[in-house]
């Protein structure tokens, strides 16, 4: 099986490189959404999270993550405190997911980690594609977002890698400022390489195991 980890920056487009790989049939690991599933209403990680962050309760008893979002963010001693809290049940939700994925005998599988660079977690994947736009775009689509301000956005930035490191260490660039229809040719022709890849692969395992009578 073959992991594909997908990242890029804050609106460079790589949930929508997500989906349109979902609609391919890929499985995908979402990070954020696990995330989301860790902070909700009896959360795995809302004790924790509550008792590092008291003041970030929802009237729900779910975390309220715009609250959490301000305790942390331009603050890099919380931000740390908050990581060390999730990053562990992160990674233990996608071991679970890789583990299914693999009884299915899943050619491919896609995990969707914004910090994947960041969190070393491109150590794990087989081949990295990075999804990239103008800052002209990237901007504006991030200007979007509830909540979203300048002093935010500077700090998210401030705990990204940058775009071109990023661009750099990728095996992959997927732009995603010229149209849907040239993203999800790019997206297919990777899929097509790596699937041919992971048939080859097969194959001459195959061919070793008979050479050896096995």
């Amino acid at each position: 099986m073959i992991i594909v980890g997908l990242t890029g920056s804050i609106g460079m487009g790589k949930s929508t490189a997500a989906a349109a790989l979902r609609r391919l049939g890929v499985p995908i690991f979402d990070a954020d959404a696990a995330v989301h599933d860790l902070l909700a209403r009896r959360g795995k990680a809302v004790p924790a999270v509550l008792a590092a962050f008291p003041t970030v309760e929802a009237p729900n008893g779910a975390i309220d993550r715009q609250a959490l979002g301000r305790e942390v963010f331009g603050r890099p001693a919380e931000l740390r405190r908050l990581e060390q809290i999730l990053h562990p049940m992160v990674r233990e939700a996608e071991r679970r997911f890789v583990s299914a994925a693999r009884a299915r005998s899943e050619p491919i599988v896609v995990l969707d980690i914004p910090l994947l660079f960041e969190t070393g977690g491109d150590r794990r994947c087989d081949r990295v594609p990075v999804v990239s736009a103008p800052a002209w775009l990237q901007r504006p689509r991030v200007g979007r977002r509830r909540g979203m301000t300048d002093s935010r956005l500077r700090a998210i930035l401030a705990a990204q890698t940058p775009d071109r490191e990023k661009r750099r260490r990728a095996d992959f660039v997927v732009l995603t400022g010229l149209s849907r229809a040239h993203t999800l040719r790019k997206l297919k022709g990777i899929l097509k390489m790596l699937r041919q890849r992971e048939t080859g692969g097969r194959a001459r395992s195959c061919a070793v195991q008979r050479a050896w009578g096995r």
